[in-house]
C-alpha cells in the first residue's frame, strides 16, 4: 500500500478517536513572584529573564513589580527577553505585572495598588482567533492568618504568646485584609469576559493559603493545628466555578503540597527568608486558576524553583511526589514559580 494511503488512514483513525484536533496548540502560563524584581539575589534580573525564556511562556504573571528608581520594569523586561529573542508586549503597572507573547489588544487596572496593600492588572490578547482576558494579582501582605495559626503576628512577625488555634478566629484575623476585596473585582470584571466569550486565567500570589490545602487530610500537619480552614479567597473562586490548577493535577495535599514558599533561594541567607523561624511556614501561596471552557484543557502542572524549601529556619529538601523543575543557573526568589500548561482547542 502506498505511504500517502497508511498516512490518510492514520488521520482517520485519530479523528474517529477523538484523538486529532485542527489547529490546537500548547498555551503556557506562568505565575512568578519576582522578589523585589530581583534586586535581592545576585544577578536576580537576568535569572528571571533566564527563567521566563526557559519556560516558553506565553503569558507571565509577575508579583512584586516595583518600578525602582523610576524604571519601569516591564520595559526592562520586555528589552531583556527581546536580546534574548523573544518578543513579549506588556504595558506599565505597579505591583503586579503582565507579559504576552501575542499582541495586548486590551488592558485594565481592575484593582488599583493603596498602601502596599494589593494590586490586579487585566490584559486581553488574541490567540488563533480566541480572545483571552489574563489577569495578574499580588493581593494585600498584610493580617496574613496563616502566620498567626503559626504563633506569629500577621502584620509585622513577631513571634506571639501562643498561636490562635480556632478556625473562626483565624478567619476573622483574615478578613482584615483586603485580599477578599480585590478578588470581588475580579469576579465582577470576569463575568464580562464571559459575557464576551473570552478565556479566563488568573495568576498570582495570593499571600493566603487555599482550603484545599488546609484540608482535613492535613489538618495534624505543618503547623495547622489542627485546623481545617475554609480560606476566603480560594473558597470565593472555586464557588464561582474557577478552577486551581495544581489541585485539578495533583488532588491530595499530603503527597503534592506544591510549597511556594518559602523557597531556598540558595543565594541568600536563611535569615532573609524565614519569617516564623520556629514554625513551620511551608505553604502554597502562588496560584493559576481558570475558568473551565470546552476551548481549554489543562493538561501540565509543574513547579519550577529549588527543591527545597525553609523549615523551622532551616534548609530542607523535600520528599514530596511534586514536579518540580529546578533552575538551570541562579534562582532569583523566595517563591517556587507555576507554570501550568493548556491545550488551546
Amino acid at each position: 500500500m502506498k505511504k500517502n494511503t497508511w498516512k490518510t488512514l492514520v488521520l482517520l483513525f485519530l479523528a474517529a478517536h477523538g484523538l486529532l484536533t485542527a489547529n490546537a496548540r500548547d498555551l503556557n502560563v506562568l505565575q512568578f513572584n519576582i522578589w523585589q524584581e530581583g534586586t535581592v539575589v545576585e544577578g536576580g534580573f537576568d535569572a528571571i529573564a533566564d527563567e521566563i525564556v526557559r519556560s516558553n511562556a506565553d503569558f507571565v504573571t509577575l508579583s512584586e513589580v516595583r518600578n525602582y528608581h523610576g524604571t519601569r520594569f516591564c520595559d526592562r523586561i520586555t528589552e531583556a527577553l527581546q536580546k534574548r529573542g523573544h518578543t513579549y508586549y506588556s504595558f506599565f503597572s505597579d505591583d503586579s505585572g503582565l507579559l504576552s507573547r501575542y499582541p495586548i489588544t486590551d488592558s485594565l487596572t481592575v484593582y488599583p495598588l493603596n498602601d502596599d496593600r494589593g494590586s490586579m492588572y487585566k490584559l486581553v490578547a488574541s490567540v488563533d482567533g480566541q480572545e483571552i482576558a489574563v489577569y495578574t494579582t499580588h493581593l494585600d501582605y498584610r493580617n496574613c492568618a496563616y502566620y498567626v495559626a503559626r504563633g506569629y503576628d500577621g502584620n509585622d512577625w513577631h513571634k506571639l504568646d501562643k498561636p490562635v488555634t480556632d478556625a473562626e478566629e483565624l478567619l476573622r484575623l483574615n478578613h482584615l485584609s483586603v485580599r477578599d476585596d480585590a478578588m470581588e473585582c475580579f469576579l465582577r470584571e470576569a463575568e464580562k469576559d464571559r459575557e464576551a466569550g473570552r478565556l479566563i486565567l488568573l495568576g498570582g500570589d495570593f499571600n493566603e493559603p487555599s482550603h484545599l490545602d488546609w484540608s482535613e487530610a492535613t489538618r495534624n500537619m505543618r503547623d495547622h493545628q489542627g485546623m481545617a480552614v475554609p480560606w476566603h479567597v480560594s473558597v470565593m473562586l472555586e464557588k464561582a466555578g474557577y478552577r486551581d490548577t495544581y489541585r485539578e493535577k495533583y488532588p491530595d495535599p499530603v503527597t503534592h503540597p506544591g510549597f511556594t514558599c518559602p523557597a531556598d533561594c540558595p543565594h541568600v541567607g536563611v535569615e532573609k527568608l524565614a519569617w516564623a523561624p520556629e514554625a513551620d511556614e511551608r505553604d502554597r501561596i502562588d496560584f493559576i486558576f481558570y475558568r473551565p471552557d470546552s476551548r481549554l484543557e489543562l493538561t501540565d502542572v509543574a513547579l519550577i524553583g529549588p527543591k527545597g524549601d525553609i523549615l523551622r529556619n532551616r534548609r530542607v529538601t523535600e520528599k514530596t511526589q511534586d514536579k518540580i523543575t529546578e533552575p538551570l543557573g541562579t534562582w532569583p526568589t523566595d517563591h517556587k514559580a507555576v507554570l501550568a500548561t493548556f491545550r488551546l482547542k
